[in-house]
C-alpha cells in the first residue's frame, strides 16, 4: 500500500532540513559496522570499504566547507585541519580513530547548524503567518480578495473570525479579541473594538470586524518584525568577528608546528616515523579550534531565538551580548517611565473661565500631542465645545504653539514661553509654584503678552518602570531621565521612581547632545523612548531601545524592540544578555583549557588518537549543547 503525499511530504522535509545530521548518523552507523566486522575477522576489502563510506558520507559536509573556504575564500579553517588529521590517521593503518574523528566531528558540526536552524525557525515562522490575501470592501460594498501587497493606505478590509490580519489599521465597525501573540509574545487575547489598532500577522478571535488599512505592507508592524530578525542572523558581535579573524592565521600556525613535529623529533628524540607522523596527526586533531569557535554563535543565535519568541527583537548579537555591560541607561519620560496618558489635575485663570476653555479647546484640537489631548478631555467635560475660529497657529519647536484668534495672539507651552510674556500674575506664579512642587507639569497659557492661565498635568509613573529602574540600580547601572520638563518637576518624578539623575529642561535636539555627555562620563549607554524626538538620541547610543508601540523613526533607529511595550522585558533582556555572556565565557575558558590539557598529554606521549579525539570532539559538543541552554531563555 502506498503512502499519501501527505505523509510523504513532511517527512522528506524533515530528512531535507536535518541532512547534515542524517549524513552524520549514517556516517556513525556505517563506522559501527566497519568496526563489527573488522572484529569479527571479515574480509579486508570489505571492511576498508566501510571505512571509506563512513569517510565519505560523515565527512562530506564538512569537507566541502573546508574544501569551499580554500578555493573561493583562499583561507584555512578547522575542517582542513580535520580532513588533514582523518587522512592522515588512515594513511599510517588507523582508519579506525580517522572514522571516529569524522563522526564525531560531523555531529558537532550538525549540532552547530542545528541551533541556526533553530533561530532561523523563529523567522520562517513570522514569515508564515504573514496572510498573502485580504477580503478588500469595495466601493459598492461588495467583498474581492485581493493580494495583501495591493492594499493601500484607506482601503477597507473584512477579517472574519479565525482570520489573520493581513494589515495594520484601524476597526472601523465589529468588537472583537485578538491573539497577538506573533508580535508581543503575551498568549492572552487583547479586546478590540471600534478606533483600536490591528496588526499584521495577528490573529482574530471571537468577531467579524472591518478594518481601515493605515501603513502600506512593507511598512506594518510584522514586516519590520521580520526585517529585524533577518538583521540579527547576520549580524556577529566583535568576539565572534575576533575569533573568525584569527582562524585561519591559528590554522596555519597549527600546520606550521605539526610540520616541524614530522622533522624534529626523529632526530633530536629517536622516535620513529611511524611514532612521530602518529603524534603529529594526534597534534593535529587536539589543537584545532573547532571547540573555540563553536563558543559563541550557537549561543547568540539561540538567546535571540529565545528573546524573539519573549516579543524582544533585536538587529544583531553584538546589542545583546553588550547590554547586560551598559553602565548607564537613559529614559525618555512620557509614554517610557510614565504611562503617557497624563490628566489635568489643576486649572487657575485670571479671567473667565468658560471664555478661555473654549479658546485652549480650539487651538488643543488641532494637536496630537499627549499634553493637548489631556487638556482638550478636559476641556470638554467641563461643557465646552471650542466652536472658536482659529485664525492660524504655528508651532513654536521645544516651547509650545501660537495662534491667532480673532485679533488676540494666544501661546500655549511650556516654561520657555514665560520668557515671552511681559506680564505673570502672582496668582499664577504662586500656583505654579504650588504645581512644581507636587511634581506636576504646567502648562502655561498667555493672551498677547499677558499669562492668563496655568495648568497643572500628571502622568502617572509606570509600576514597570519602577521595577525596572529599581533592578538596574542594584546591578549597578546609572538610571538617568532625559525630560524638557522644569527641574522641580523633572526632581518630583526622578525620587518618586528611583532614578540615579535625571536631566531637566531639555530641549528635542539636546537629547543627543545629552546622550553623548553621558557615553564621555559612564562608557557604554542605553537609551529608552519612543517618540520622533527620541529617535536621534536612541541612535546615539550604544545600544538604542524602542517601545514597540512607539513612532516608526523610533523603531528604525533603534537595536532593541520591545513589541508589546513593556519595560519589565529590558530586565529580561538584561538577564539573557548577562547568562549569555556567562556561558560564552564558560565555553570559551573549557575549551582552551581542554586544548592545552590534550596538546600537553600529547607531548608527554600519554594520549592516543581515539582519545584525542573524543577529548577534543566532546568538547566542541559540550560547549554547543550548553550555548542551546539559552533556547529556554
Amino acid at each position: 500500500m502506498e503512502l499519501s503525499n501527505t505523509y510523504k511530504q513532511p517527512f522528506l522535509e524533515k530528512i531535507s532540513v536535518h541532512k547534515e545530521l542524517v549524513f552524520a548518523i549514517v556516517g556513525g552507523l556505517l563506522l559501527l559496522l566497519a568496526y563489527l566486522s573488522e572484529m569479527n575477522q571479515a574480509n579486508g576489502i570489505w571492511v576498508a570499504m566501510l571505512y571509506t563510506l563512513a569517510y565519505i558520507i560523515g565527512g562530506y559536509y564538512k569537507a566541502k566547507e573546508g574544501i569551499e573556504d580554500l578555493i573561493y575564500d583562499r583561507s584555512l579553517n578547522v575542517e582542513i585541519l580535520m580532513i588533514i588529521a582523518a587522512v592522515g590517521a588512515a594513511s599510517i593503518g588507523y582508519w579506525h580513530e580517522g572514522a571516529i574523528l569524522i563522526f564525531i566531528f560531523s555531529l558537532s558540526g550538525a549540532l552547530e547548524t542545528y541551533s541556526l536552524q533553530k533561530s532561523e525557525k523563529d523567522l520562517s515562522k513570522l514569515i508564515k503567518l504573514a496572510p498573502e490575501e485580504a477580503n478588500l470592501i469595495t466601493e459598492h460594498d461588495t467583498v474581492t480578495p485581493v493580494r495583501v501587497s495591493q492594499l493601500k493606505i484607506g482601503d477597507r478590509i473584512l477579517i472574519r473570525n479565525g482570520e489573520r490580519v493581513p494589515a495594520d489599521g484601524k476597526i472601523m465597525s465589529g468588537i472583537t479579541s485578538i491573539d497577538e501573540s506573533t508580535i508581543t509574545g503575551e498568549s492572552m487575547p487583547v479586546n478590540k473594538d471600534v478606533g483600536d489598532e490591528v496588526f499584521n500577522g495577528t490573529m482574530n478571535g471571537s468577531g467579524s470586524i472591518v478594518v481601515e488599512v493605515t501603513k502600506k505592507d512593507e511598512d506594518s508592524l510584522f514586516q519590520k518584525m521580520i526585517r529585524l530578525v533577518e538583521e540579527a542572523k547576520g549580524n556577529r558581535p566583535p568576539s565572534q568577528q575576533l575569533i573568525e579573524k584569527i582562524e585561519g592565521p591559528y590554522v596555519v600556525t597549527v600546520l606550521l608546528v605539526v610540520s616541524l613535529m614530522l622533522v624534529i623529533p626523529p632526530f633530536a628524540f629517536d622516535w620513529s616515523f611511524d611514532q612521530t607522523f602518529y603524534r603529529a596527526m594526534v597534534l593535529l586533531v587536539v589543537a584545532s579550534p573547532c571547540a573555540v569557535v563553536a563558543s559563541i554563535m550557537p549561543a547568540l543565535l539561540s538567546a535571540i531565538s529565545s528573546g524573539a519568541r519573549n516579543g524582544v527583537l533585536m538587529k544583531g548579537g553584538t546589542y545583546l551580548e553588550q547590554l547586560s555591560k551598559v553602565k548607564a541607561v537613559a529614559f525618555d519620560k512620557t509614554g517610557t517611565i510614565t504611562k503617557g496618558e497624563p490628566e489635568v489635575t489643576d486649572f487657575e485663570t485670571v479671567i473667565d473661565d468658560e471664555d478661555i476653555l473654549q479658546n485652549i479647546l480650539a487651538i488643543e484640537k488641532q494637536s496630537s500631542h499627549p499634553l493637548a489631548r489631556a487638556i482638550v478631555s478636559f476641556a470638554e467635560a467641563g461643557d465646552s465645545t471650542g466652536q472658536v475660529s482659529v485664525q492660524s497657529t504655528e508651532d513654536l519647536p521645544g516651547q509650545g504653539v501660537r495662534a491667532m484668534i480673532g485679533e488676540s495672539v494666544w501661546m500655549l507651552g511650556n516654561e520657555r514661553l514665560i520668557e515671552k510674556v511681559d506680564v505673570f500674575p502672582d496668582v499664577l506664579r504662586k500656583k505654579r509654584e504650588l504645581l512644581q512642587s507636587e511634581g506636576k507639569t504646567v502648562v502655561y497659557v498667555a493672551k498677547d503678552d499677558k499669562l492668563v492661565a496655568v495648568i497643572g498635568v500628571k502622568d502617572q509613573i509606570r509600576p514597570e518602570a519602577k521595577a525596572l529602574i529599581q533592578f538596574l540600580n542594584q546591578q549597578g547601572v546609572k538610571t538617568i531621565m532625559i525630560t524638557g520638563d522644569h527641574e522641580q518637576t523633572a526632581a518630583s518624578i526622578g525620587h518618586e521612581a528611583g532614578l540615579t539623575e535625571w536631566i531637566s529642561e531639555c530641549l528635542p535636539e539636546e537629547k543627543v547632545l545629552q546622550v553623548e555627555k553621558l557615553r564621555e562620563a559612564y562608557g557604554s549607554v542605553a537609551m529608552v523612548g519612543d517618540g520622533v524626538n527620541d529617535a536621534p538620541a536612541i541612535a546615539k547610543a550604544d545600544i538604542g531601545i524602542a517601545m514597540g508601540n512607539g513612532t516608526d523613526v523610533a523603531i528604525e533607529t533603534s537595536d532593541l524592540v520591545l513589541m508589546n511595550s513593556e519595560l519589565h522585558k529590558i530586565e529580561r533582556s538584561y538577564k539573557l544578555s548577562t547568562k549569555l555572556n556567562r556561558i560564552i565565557k564558560q565555553n570559551l575558558i573549557f575549551s582552551i583549557a581542554v586544548i592545552i590539557l590534550l596538546i600537553t598529554a600529547n607531548f608527554a606521549q600519554n594520549l592516543t588518537l581515539p582519545l584525542g579525539v573524543i577529548g577534543h570532539e566532546g568538547s566542541t559538543i559540550l560547549v554547543i549543547l550548553n550555548g542551546l541552554r539559552l533556547l529556554k531563555g
